[in-house]
């Protein structure tokens, strides 16, 4: 039996489970990141779905979980303005899959191995940072903002920190009440004591506060009708009538539009957007990962980009990665692919049979249960430890983390990112080499040993250094432990040695005659 196989059995009853848990966190999300996107309500349902199935089929990735994302809300938005229609969106979001697949075979997705890990503990801490602050308000029964909004300006005009002081007059005790015994619920149920016993170690927490959320609310409308929470506090599937209302949601690209030069740049916006979270969720999914496993990021990319034609030829928003739905995948138990596809199926099932009893579930309970994801991923230990691990560590992860919340998750890849270079950078700047100088029977001797990667980032270091030698100085340059030189750092030491004359200054160079140590892309 395979490796593959084996964990599929071991852990096929809780990925069912962790499929169910991840299906109800996502259907918000779905929806309003349609509302924000100013697209029709079904199409990120539908992105959903695709993300679950499709995606999760021709995937790598153990416990990736796909679907429409915030960070591509304002995309589609300004797309929709700029080309009048959602149909025409649908064909930007099949050439943004076309354009992935391509990035997937030249093997684009290597670019992911490069982000520093001090950026991604970052990405993880804001993500969970953000839940928290974004489900406050629905944690108190306003409900104003969509869910899935993840950036600091919400679509009402406020921010995050605004809408939160908006509660104040406006609290519903009903909505706290419901927050508060779901979350009770969700904290007691996770006990190890009650891990103990089978139904309360293979029954998820989350889906029980939801199951007591809807019966809590039920009741209110009997005994305690001031409590009782109005629709604009449930969740809000759009319901068919019929088996062809429900065909009706689908929608289909115009294919006539392909000739406007516009969704060209739009599907470029969507592919950049989408592939960078995709990849940055994989990363960040594969360090949550108990099993530690490493996701194929190129095949990723293609899997991508299969779900986004997919999802663009049946009227669903673009597809990505999302962290938070994967997070929630890995802390509900999810372990192999199986979670992914079985969210997906459960979401096509439940919108299609019984989206009048999904319409039941309080924004208050999904609330709780995000509270407690978000409160795993931006623990108090996790700041602690990146903490003890230096500035070069910390600086990145802590302005990542401010960044994306008071901007938005790309802005803070952006800066987060390239704060995390820059101590890259500069180490390598440093250390290009050795130096040590030396006299002997009244002659000056410089002796420079190159590191073993010298590349074009230390031609600033080398460069200065040597125009700082002065006269009648002897200077060797030890070129034999270096297994790469740039050409650059070969042409000032050639400029060197020729300027060194004017200056009564003797060049040696050890190995660095062979200019093999400088071998080109075409040549390997």
């Amino acid at each position: 039996m395979s490796l593959n196989e084996n964990m599929f059995k071991k852990h096929f009853v809780t990925d069912i489970i962790s499929g169910i848990v991840v299906f109800l966190i996502a259907l918000p999300l779905c929806l309003g990141i349609s509302m924000a996107s100013g697209a029709p309500l079904f199409t990120g349902i539908i992105a959903g779905i695709v993300g679950g199935i499709v995606v999760g089929f021709v995937s790598g990735a153990s416990i990736n979980v796909s679907g429409p994302a915030a960070s591509v809300a304002l995309v589609i938005l300004t797309a929709i303005q700029t080309l009048g229609s959602f149909d025409a969106v649908l064909i930007a979001v099949v050439v943004a899959g076309v354009f992935q697949i391509v990035l997937g075979f030249l093997k684009a997705g290597t670019i992911a191995y490069f982000f520093p890990n001090a950026m991604i503990k970052g990405i993880l801490a804001s993500i969970g940072l953000i839940l928290i602050l974004k489900q406050i308000p629905h944690a108190f029964g306003v409900d104003g903002v969509f869910e899935g909004i993840q950036s600091f300006w919400n679509n009402d005009g406020e921010n995050t920190f605004s809408e939160i002081a908006r509660i104040y007059g406006h609290v519903h005790w009903g909505a706290v009440t419901i927050t508060l015994v779901c979350m009770a619920l969700i904290i007691i149920w996770d006990k190890p004591a009650l891990k103990k016993f089978s139904f309360f170690k293979f029954f998820p927490s989350a889906l029980a506060a939801v199951i007591l959320s809807m019966a809590l609310n039920e009741f209110f409308k009997t005994a305690a009708p001031t409590l009782a929470l109005g629709a604009e506090h449930l969740v809000e599937l759009p319901v068919a009538k019929s088996a062809s209302d429900f065909l009706g949601f689908f929608s289909f690209p115009d294919f006539s539009l392909l000739a406007n030069p516009k969704i060209y740049g739009i599907a470029l916006s969507i592919t950049f957007i989408a592939s960078l979270e995709s990849l940055l969720s994989t990363e960040a999914g594969d360090k949550l990962d108990p099993y530690k496993r490493r996701t194929n990021t190129n095949r990723e990319l293609k899997a991508q980009g299969i779900g986004n034609i997919v999802a663009g030829l049946i009227g669903g928003l673009p597809v990505t990665a999302v962290i938070v739905r994967t997070s929630a995948n890995v802390g509900a138990g999810g372990r192999t692919k199986t979670a992914t596809i079985t969210h997906g199926i459960i979401m096509l099932l439940c919108i299609a049979l019984i989206p009048g009893l999904l319409n039941k579930i309080p924004l208050a309970a999904l609330a709780a249960v995000l509270f407690v994801v978000g409160s795993k991923l931006t623990s108090f230990s996790i700041y602690k430890s990146v903490f003890e691990q230096g500035k070069k560590q910390f600086l990145p992860f802590i302005t990542t983390i401010l960044v994306v919340m008071f901007t938005d998750l790309i802005t803070g890849i952006m800066v987060g990112g390239s704060i995390a270079i820059f101590f890259v950078l500069r180490d390598n700047y440093k250390n290009a080499y050795l130096h040590d100088k030396v006299s002997h029977d009244k002659e000056n001797e410089t002796r420079i040993k190159l590191a073993q990667e010298t590349t074009f980032l230390n031609k600033a270091d080398i460069l200065l250094f040597l125009d700082h030698i002065p006269k009648n100085e002897k200077v060797i340059i030890d070129g034999s432990a270096a297994k790469f030189v740039h050409p650059d750092i070969f042409d000032i030491i050639d400029d060197f040695k020729e300027g060194a004359v004017n200056k009564n200054i003797s060049v040696e160079c050890i190995g660095l005659d062979d200019r093999s140590k400088t071998k080109t892309f075409w040549k390997e």
